[in-house]
């Protein structure tokens, strides 16, 4: 008998987690492993590209209610849920009154106290498994309600920006015999954190399937993102959030515009932050130059389209949108964040700028828009490199079988 595996994942929204899970699963190989998907809430625009070889099993509305407010869980008759939920919430604004500088901090707080409040009101699956992989923190569910002979649990962000009980952290992730980390980035931010777990971890960097990529990016010429001549689009996909900073990349619009460079900076993505973004964008008047598009299924198009990708964020893990960019063959700026230097190499395939001030941001920018040639060089570099991370897979594979030998 093949090899059963069990992959838990909160949903199927467009953020880079659920992208890489996709790629992950539609590269799978189905001759040698049984694959389960039990996502916790099953929903979202990246189901339809799931593979039909994967089974993906029955929502529970249990553990749905996570992505719901409080008051639908009260009103469809599950009290127990709501009454977690608010004990969770009341517990972190206890614990952290001011919201810390990191505004996704108190996200991670909110979503451990959910799992551990929640997680006795679930039951254990009776399915058995070789393998169980909890491809996205938090890990409670497959550390505690699946039985399997070995547990592997993925690491997507810098862990050293978490505001969360540490130690309660610690007590789950120990549940599992691997730890994998998307780039040696994390695993170095990861074992700052949890240093006894060092000698579980391991880097498996998220796959990319170049073929399918290219071909996505061929498929329409965005109207929405028209030439400018004489000028420059640069382009950002990803949440609207904290993390992200979509909010630094308009006051760094904001500073290009000032030295008189003719730009557009279009944004896809969506998220919660978007109505302070337009507010921050109005407040500046640069309703022409920075340009929220929202959320689009094929943000591949308009990649293609753009003269330079920039990825602006506070903090990452390793962003998908770069190695997508990249393999586009766009020339790519990143912000210096902790992880920086595992995404790229700086001057060689990308550039790597300051965070801050965004006048300096902007100055970095601005002198590689006026560099065409380094601009060439820089892209040319990126698309001869092989980002796809197939060859990560068999190193997996004998991962995952060699408890049945």
């Amino acid at each position: 008998m093949k090899p059963r595996i069990l992959i838990t994942c909160l949903c199927m929204e467009t953020g880079g987690v659920e992208h890489s899970l996709v790629e992950l699963l539609n590269a799978f190989d189905y001759d040698r492993f049984d694959v389960d998907l039990l996502l916790f809430a099953r929903k979202g625009p990246l189901l339809a590209q799931l593979p039909p070889q994967c089974r993906l099993l029955p929502e529970d509305p249990r553990s749905a209610s996570l992505l719901k407010p409080i008051r639908q869980v009260l009103l469809q008759g599950h009290p127990l849920l709501a009454l977690a939920r608010l004990v969770a919430k009341l517990f972190v604004r206890r614990r952290f009154p001011v919201p810390p500088n990191d505004g996704d901090g108190v996200t991670f707080a909110l979503l451990q106290n959910y799992w551990k409040n929640l997680l006795p009101l679930l039951p254990k699956r009776k399915q058995r498994y070789d393998t169980v992989i909890s491809f996205q923190w938090p890990h409670h569910y497959a550390a505690k309600k699946v039985t399997a002979r070995q547990k592997l649990a993925w690491v997507h962000t810098d862990h050293s920006r978490a505001v969360l009980d540490k130690a309660a952290d610690e007590a789950v992730w120990a549940c599992f015999d691997q730890i994998a980390c998307v780039s040696q980035g994390v695993l170095e931010r990861f074992c700052l954190c949890y240093p006894a777990l060092r000698d579980r971890c391991f880097v498996f960097e998220n796959l990319l399937n170049p073929a399918t990529l290219r071909a996505k990016a061929e498929a329409f010429t965005p109207e929405d993102m028209p030439p400018l001549p004489g000028g420059f689009r640069l382009l950002t996909v990803g949440r609207y959030c904290h993390a992200k900073a979509f909010d630094r990349a308009i006051l760094i619009c904001r500073a290009l515009a000032a030295r008189g460079v003719k730009l557009r900076w279009y944004a896809i993505g969506f998220g919660l932050m978007e109505e302070q973004l337009r507010q921050s964008i109005a407040r500046f008047g640069l309703e022409e130059v920075f340009i929220l598009l929202g959320w689009r299924e094929n943000p591949y198009p308009y990649m293609k389209a753009c003269e330079l990708y920039v990825q602006p964020s506070r903090y990452e893990g390793k962003a998908v949108t770069v190695m997508e960019a990249m393999t586009l063959g766009k020339p790519v700026v990143i912000t210096d964040f902790a992880t920086a230097d595992a995404q790229v190499r700086d001057g060689v395939d990308a550039r790597i700028i300051p965070q801050e001030p965004p006048e300096d941001a902007a100055a970095a920018i601005a002198d590689l828009l006026n560099a065409p040639q380094e601009m060439r060089s820089l892209a040319t570099a990126a698309a001869a490199e092989d980002h796809s991370g197939f060859a990560q897979l068999e190193a997996l594979y004998s991962l995952l079988e060699e408890e049945r030998t």
